[in-house]
């Protein structure tokens, strides 16, 4: 099991979880994060963290359409170690829903 970064974060990227993550998993795009499936220890400490409720095992029936989304841009975008800032219109946007078609695949900045 693996955790994944869902629609919910598009638009939102608060980014709480990148700093409670032990092994640095997390990378970013312009609009959402992902999470590496491969060096994830499946240890869930960023679920809780995330204000957006982003974050899913892949076991959730609601992660699936997300688990390969995550594993291709973990390989495009920079890693991300440290909390940045959420952009200005974050809280805006965390309860929409149907968000995937903003998904912007550009890389954001670590």
């Amino acid at each position: 099991m693996t955790y994944v970064v869902t629609e919910n974060c598009i638009k939102c990227k608060y980014m709480d979880c990148v700093e409670v993550c032990p092994v640095d998993c997390f990378y970013v795009g312009e609009n959402m994060l992902v999470i590496h499936p491969d060096e994830c220890i499946d240890c869930g400490v960023c679920e809780p963290e995330c204000p957006a409720e982003a974050i899913l095992p892949d076991s959730d029936d609601k992660a699936t359409p997300w688990v390969e989304l995550n594993r291709t841009y973990a390989t495009q975008w920079p890693n991300i170690t440290r909390k940045g800032e959420a952009p200005g219109d974050a809280d805006e946007w965390k309860d929409k829903p149907g968000k995937k078609e903003l998904f912007d695949p550009a890389p954001g900045k670590a």
